[in-house]
């Protein structure tokens, strides 16, 4: 490359579909407005490099912003910093997602109730209930130096 010009190469559908290893993606998002777009991003990337269709990654883009709310929300840190790992295969989507706050006791957290929600002011409260019954697998680790969740999502 005498010119100085870098040159940019895509893999063609042939090498996206010989993948065997998972691909990995890390992510350090601090907490501003829609932050989790950015790991969306990442994701459908991912995604479509896999070959992954729309239809199947559509919950885990779910399962993610939940994720990733929570954590900025939750974690009590003054400037949060959540980081995000993505693992995927074709079959299978594995995300982890981790703060550094408070920590908390997760069997302390009650399940919300739809109708006391529907006649209450606060319709929020939702995110765990969401994010267990839409993954394949789901685990918190939570203590005083923050908590990790991870979620499993099978795609094949």
């Amino acid at each position: 490359m005498a010119s100085g010009k870098k040159k940019f190469f895509r893999r063609s559908s042939g090498e996206r579909n010989s993948v065997k290893e998972p691909m990995k993606l890390k992510i350090a998002l601090p907490k501003i407005p829609d932050i989790e777009l950015v790991a969306l991003e990442g994701l459908d990337r991912l995604a479509r490099y896999m070959g992954i269709g729309e239809e199947k990654i559509g919950e885990a883009r779910i399962l993610v912003t939940e994720a990733i709310i929570n954590a900025l929300e939750h974690s009590g840190e003054k400037n949060p910093v959540v980081r995000v790992e993505f693992s995927m295969t074709k079959k299978e989507l594995v995300v982890l997602v981790r703060d550094y706050g408070k920590g908390f006791e997760p069997g302390s957290i009650e399940e919300p109730d739809i109708k006391k929600k529907v006649g209450s002011k606060n319709k929020r409260g939702w995110g765990l209930k969401v994010m267990k019954s839409m993954s394949d697998d789901f685990q918190i680790e939570s203590g005083k130096r923050g908590t990790k969740i991870t979620i499993k999502k099978l795609l094949s």
